[in-house]
């Protein structure tokens, strides 16, 4: 087995693993970085990994896996190697109730899946600026039958990669879009790929999240929740950026209050109507780098006008 996990790993990775004197232990060219040497450190037993020079790591390869955009089929393969390792995330504890994904789910990513209803889900997210490489990065998968047919499952993970909630968004106009699981969303979405050493992005929903690309988090609604909230303030993120829609102006302006008062750097996205899934990538980060910088001045402001503050 070991063998056969080494050379997964050599082909995710795109270099051939470096045994070290301790057990079990192999050195990779990171990538996450730019270095001469390599610097990506992987126990293949306990599935323990660490960057020394971004000091991005984790504590099983399904986490790094998905952290460097692996495929369908390399996931695959690491489940039958491992083989006591759901990628769906089921849980061992059974005292407690673990989130899992939908028994029907099916991996948009899958090669050998030529379903219709696959290729009606992927033109819907081709439509939304979702390319092949968000399908795999986010695992998004699609549901033909049960409670969730013909919806796309949008997954979260936290830092961990396991799974702490999903969306499912249809994708042939029902009359009501998302159908979500009867779990809590005080959780921080998208967990798995932020970086909490940069900019954070805060946006309402996965799509808007997804749409941004990078170290963009989704709130699961118009409001923060406490754990991402606590979150934010924990990692002494230094800056934030607020995407949410007019509606939610009411609920902008108390992450403003909360973080600012955090000396937390935030900066404020007028949105003109539209959300980020409609504006797409590139005007995102032309709206982002326009962003209000808020100080005492422009909150003010921003209770004094309301939403007019918006219109200005």
């Amino acid at each position: 087995m070991n063998l056969s996990l080494i050379q997964l790993l050599d082909k995710v990775l795109s270099s051939k693993g470096q045994a070290l004197s301790k057990t079990n232990e192999y050195m990779y060219w990171s990538p996450f970085v730019q270095h001469h040497k390599p610097k990506l450190q992987v126990n293949i037993q306990t599935g323990k990994w660490h960057c020394w020079v971004s000091n991005q790591g984790g504590h099983n390869l399904y986490q790094l896996f998905k952290k460097v955009g692996a495929g369908y089929n390399d996931f695959k393969e690491l489940n039958e190697l491992l083989g006591d390792v759901s990628f769906y995330q089921k849980g061992n504890d059974k005292k407690s109730e673990v989130i899992q994904l939908p028994k029907e789910y099916k991996s948009l990513s899958d090669p050998f899946d030529k379903s219709i209803v696959k290729e009606h889900a992927i033109r819907f997210l081709r439509k939304r600026g979702i390319l092949y490489e968000d399908i795999a990065r986010y695992n998004l998968g699609y549901c033909s039958e049960g409670v969730y047919n013909n919806r796309i499952i949008v997954p979260s993970y936290d830092s961990d990669g396991k799974l702490n909630y999903f969306v499912g968004r249809d994708f042939y106009n029902s009359n009501f879009k998302y159908k979500n699981p009867p779990f809590p969303k005080d959780v921080v979405g998208f967990d798995l790929y932020v970086n909490w050493s940069l900019p954070i992005i805060l946006v309402e929903g996965v799509f808007d999240a997804m749409s941004i690309k990078s170290n963009a988090i989704p709130l699961f609604g118009k409001s923060i929740l406490p754990k991402l909230s606590n979150k934010i303030i924990e990692k002494r993120v230094n800056s934030i950026f607020i995407v949410l829609d007019s509606d939610a102006f009411d609920d902008a302006i108390q992450m403003v209050e909360r973080f600012s008062d955090n000396g937390i750097s935030v900066n404020f996205v007028k949105l003109d109507g539209k959300d980020p899934n409609d504006l797409g990538y590139h005007q995102m980060i032309e709206e982002i780098h326009n962003a209000i910088p808020m100080n005492f001045k422009t909150l003010m402001e921003m209770k004094l006008y309301g939403k007019q503050y918006l219109a200005n």
